[in-house]
């Protein structure tokens, strides 16, 4: 009986399907470490910015982020759509904004708002219009706009106001008064918070750094238990106090060294001299930021955080947020602004005496930086960024001297010129009463025709008085 063949059936999986999931298992195969460097990568960035905006080892509080129209006025918003009600709201004009951007978001008709320019620059310049200036309208539902208010930061309040279908305008000057504080303190966890203990307002800081920045380091130098006296001017208009004025005498003992400062001469912008008259100001300042920390210092063989080998590091390393300003140490020219290979935005200024400053890693310059630009001790050239070869933001600050760099830190500055001897006895008589008030708490006067500040004490009509 013949065998009767049976056929079957196999299932299998075609070609095609098996070369997908083949291609998936080895995608993912391949794609897992890449996945797990990224994420690394992603880790150590998050984590130097982290380490960046941590507390500085000193005793000094540390800004989250770089604002200047925060640091003097909360930000109320763009006005969209016209005020209404009797009372305005103050708004500080942006950045590069102007009256006509602001009567267009008020949404007056273009021939009407040019009458209200009109008028308004006939009372104050309007191309000096800054962010610090603020603007207020009040509007009904009937007629619009009826009155359009400018407030010129510390010098006036000038409004247009529609008047029988025309606009009039007035003008009125703020009456400045200033006085002269007292206070003194210990630090114990930072600079700030020590002044507010005192009393004082937390940005004096600031301008007692600026007044010891040549030969004290705010970044490094300060101790838990240094201790320091300030007298300062408070200005006021209209009776309201406005805005922190001069330091006018400071004792600062850093370590048991005293540090002395006091105001002396004439003009508008009189110098700050030690207890002997000499001047503070100096070639080179001790820092090119008011606040940071030094996160590397000038080293033949450090390990570069980015490629991972042995090099040297010709710069100190300052470790501040983004858009923190950075400022020129000397005085001197711009040879170059650009970008510079690993230093990524970097500005480079050559001094008197052989000097050259470098300034790394910036995310922009300031504004008209370029080469063969002159620039003043303490103007800011640029800020801190993360170009280049970097690995979180930070300033990369470099000091050259006849062509060989050296340490930044390293650096002794040749003062100025001392208090004349003719004016000497002079100097003197008002560094000991500066010293009676600051030491004793003796009330402190200025004396008629004595500068303070922008201003000069008449013999009538000015608020001189010792603070506590």
């Amino acid at each position: 009986m013949p065998l009767r063949k049976r056929s079957y059936r196999v299932s299998a999986t075609p070609r095609n399907s098996l070369s997908r999931a083949g291609r998936t298992r080895a995608w993912m195969r391949l794609s897992a470490p890449l996945v797990l460097v990224v994420g690394a990568l992603l880790l150590v960035w998050t984590t130097s910015r982290m380490e960046i905006a941590s507390a500085s080892p000193y005793p000094v509080e540390r800004s989250t982020a770089f604002d200047p129209l925060l640091a003097s006025y909360d930000r109320s918003g763009d006005l969209v759509s016209p005020l209404t009600g009797p009372a305005p709201l103050e708004v500080p004009f942006r950045s590069g904004q102007t009256v006509g951007d602001v009567l267009a978001l008020l949404n007056l008709e273009p021939p009407e708002a040019q009458l209200v320019v009109d008028e308004l620059a006939k009372l104050a310049d309007l191309r000096r219009i800054r962010p610090r200036d603020r603007y207020a309208a009040i509007s009904s539902p009937a007629s619009g706009l009826e009155t359009f208010v400018l407030t010129l930061d510390g010098r006036g309040r000038a409004a247009v106001a529609r008047q029988d279908g025309r606009w009039e305008g007035s003008w009125v000057p703020f009456e400045r008064r200033t006085s002269v504080e007292r206070i003194s303190g210990r630090l114990e966890e930072s600079l700030e918070q020590a002044i507010r203990d005192a009393g004082g307002e937390a940005s004096l800081a600031y301008l007692m750094a600026d007044v010891l920045q040549w030969d004290l380091d705010f970044t490094r130098d300060l101790r838990v238990g240094d201790t320091f006296e300030v007298l300062y001017e408070t200005v006021h208009l209209d009776g309201s106090y406005y805005a922190l004025g001069d330091v006018v005498a400071l004792s600062y003992d850093n370590m048991g060294r005293r540090l002395e400062a006091y105001r002396h001469g004439t003009g508008a912008a009189p110098g700050h001299y030690d207890a002997e008259g000499r001047p503070l100001r100096k070639m080179f300042l001790r820092s090119p930021m008011r606040y940071s920390r030094v996160t590397s210092r000038f080293s033949g063989r450090r390990f570069h955080p980015v490629l991972k080998r042995y090099r040297p590091h010709y710069g100190v390393d300052y470790g501040a947020p983004t858009g923190t300003p950075v400022r020129v140490t000397a005085g001197g020219v711009v040879t170059s602004a650009g970008w510079d290979g690993g230093g990524g935005r970097t500005v480079k200024v050559r001094h008197p005496n052989g000097y050259l400053t470098a300034y790394l890693h910036l995310s922009k310059f300031a504004e008209s930086i370029r080469s063969g630009r002159r620039v003043s001790q303490g103007d800011v050239i640029g800020y801190v960024g993360s170009s280049g070869l970097a690995s979180g933001p930070h300033l990369d600050y470099r000091v050259k001297q006849n062509g060989r760099w050296i340490d930044p830190l390293s650096i002794k500055s040749v003062p100025a010129d001392p208090v004349p001897r003719e004016d000497m006895e002079a100097f003197v008589t008002a560094r000991d009463r500066m010293r009676r008030s600051l030491w004793e708490g003796a009330p402190w006067e200025a004396t008629v025709d004595e500068p303070i500040g922008e201003f000069t004490v008449a013999a009538a009509g000015t608020d001189v008085s010792g603070g506590s």
